[in-house]
């Protein structure tokens, strides 16, 4: 994509003077965090948008970086232009829309007010380490993606199903000519159908669940039109490129030396389970796999923020009907309260950053304002919760493992220790058998492995979610820990002038 003049500037602005707070930190420049800056901004507040990447969009609106000369990025989304209107929004809004810098840890201080600390640079590897000081602070870290393993997982080739359209939108390039995609979750309709379109072979989408459960809750449905339709476009997408949908369904065993070179697909009982004998393979050089995604809160947990257990095992956060979480000052939106969309993620953000412009301006949120996308937001949630629950993993999935199959990748701890540490140790949670194996320890925390130690730890029975209690939202240099010898520079709520952040 060429930029013109029709274009908006993506510059990030530089921050604020040091010692200077603003009104408002977001964290997050998705759906929910543009939303939620623009909208507090054109009330009034002096807002910093920090996120990790170097473009605003999240994982949602990955676009291609400008090098790459793609003529019509739009191509790859739909609803683009919702998100062309808030990126315009940001460029005049006068939101300081901080890039590279990666957030790893937030702290509520004594005055009630927040600083957030970051890693910069692209890689978080810049001498520069900040601080940002706010009044009050919005959380829109999105999620990551749940993976289940299965014998050959680790093989080159294998990908996370939203790596492989992350990998489509921002690099162009396929993770292979022939992919199956397969796993849980409507993700898989969207991939299969970006990858068809951009000239893959796509074998089969592998649905480990079925989509009747949808029919037990009409309303949600019929009050949420357009998902719908999203799932009509996708399906007359696959249809076209005569892609085939195999539900209740799953990759079991991934068959290849150095790289994938096909798949065995096997129907499942209604608990997951494997039917003995119906394992059929499929050739393929790549797989897209994932089995929905996970709520990012870590940052939230870290200080104290109620959750909620969501319908398909994961947490998200416990928020009031104006997105603010347990802890005062401190309003969350998008996939954190659960995973809902693009289209909700904007609603909650713009919700959130409406109600926390009232409370730091010192005015009540204004009922007509709000009432509308309170609504909107109650209608949509309801399908998520739906959603949910359709492809919440069975407790049968398991039966897949072999004993010799990695479950933790980072540090190499097979199914069958973990089996050995639930059998033999009497590990009956995840915590327990992270301390007997290792697993969880390595470099991802448990973000890759947490689900299927959880599960094997339960030995059949509903596993405890995930507690996502990390200290560090993201890698910190020891370096990076010793220079925090003393508390922030005070807060000086509604200074005014772009400069830079406080320094660490």
């Amino acid at each position: 994509m060429t930029a013109s003049a029709s274009e908006p500037d993506d510059t990030a602005h530089t921050g604020r003077t040091s010692g200077a707070a603003y009104d408002l930190v977001v964290v997050g420049a998705g759906s929910a965090g543009l939303a939620g800056a623009v909208a507090a901004a054109e009330l009034g507040l002096s807002v910093a948008l920090l996120d990790s990447s170097t473009q605003p969009g999240g994982q949602f609106y990955r676009h291609p970086a400008p090098a790459l000369g793609a003529q019509r990025p739009e191509a790859l989304h739909h609803d683009w232009s919702a998100f062309a209107d808030l990126r315009r929004r940001l460029v005049t809004s006068g939101v300081d829309h901080l890039t590279g810098h990666h957030v790893w840890s937030v702290v509520k201080e004594t005055d009630g007010t927040w600083t957030t600390h970051a890693l910069t640079g692209a890689d978080a590897s810049a001498d520069a380490p900040v601080r940002i000081l706010g009044r009050a602070l919005l959380l829109a870290t999105g999620a990551y993606e749940r993976q289940l393993p299965f014998p050959g997982w680790t093989l080159p080739g294998v990908v996370g199903a939203g790596g492989a359209q992350a990998m489509l939108k921002s690099g162009l390039v396929l993770p292979g000519r022939s992919v199956v995609v397969a796993g849980s979750g409507p993700l898989l309709l969207a991939v299969a159908s970006s990858l068809a379109a951009a000239g893959a072979r796509v074998p089969a989408v592998v649905e480990a669940a079925g989509y009747l459960r949808y029919g037990r809750t009409p309303r949600a449905l019929v009050t949420n039109p357009r998902k719908a339709v999203e799932a009509l476009v996708h399906t007359a997408a696959l249809v076209r490129h005569r892609v085939p949908v195999r539900l209740r369904s799953a990759v079991t065993e991934v068959h290849g030396t150095d790289r994938v070179e096909a798949v065995t697909v096997s129907r499942l009982d209604r608990t997951w389970r494997p039917v003995r004998g119906t394992g059929r393979r499929i050739a393929c050089d790549a797989l897209a796999v994932g089995h929905g995604l996970v709520p990012q809160i870590e940052l939230a947990v870290a200080v104290g923020c109620a959750t909620r257990a969501l319908p398909d095992g994961t947490l998200g956060l416990a928020l009031d009907d104006l997105q603010e979480s347990s802890v005062p000052g401190l309003w969350a939106a998008g996939e954190t309260g659960g995973i809902g969309g693009a289209q909700l993620a904007r609603i909650e953000g713009e919700l959130a950053g409406r109600a926390i412009a009232a409370r730091l301006l010192g005015h009540p949120a204004r009922a007509g304002e709000t009432t509308g996308l309170r609504r909107r937001r109650d209608r949509m949630r309801a399908f998520a919760d739906v959603m949910s629950a359709a492809h919440a993993p069975g407790p049968g999935w398991t039966a897949w493992l072999t004993d010799d199959t990695d479950v933790c990748r980072c540090e190499e701890v097979p199914a069958g220790r973990v089996r050995e540490a639930v059998a033999e140790c009497g590990a009956r949670d995840a915590r327990t058998v992270k301390l007997l194996t290792r697993a969880g320890m390595g470099w991802c925390q448990g973000r890759m492995c947490g689900t299927a130690v959880a599960c094997l730890a339960a030995s059949g029975a509903t596993p405890e979610p995930p507690a996502e209690r990390r200290p560090f939202a993201v890698p910190v240099p020891l370096a990076t820990l010793a220079t925090l010898d003393g508390p922030p520079s005070d807060p000086t709520p509604g200074s005014d002038g772009p400069t830079d952040p406080v320094p660490s």
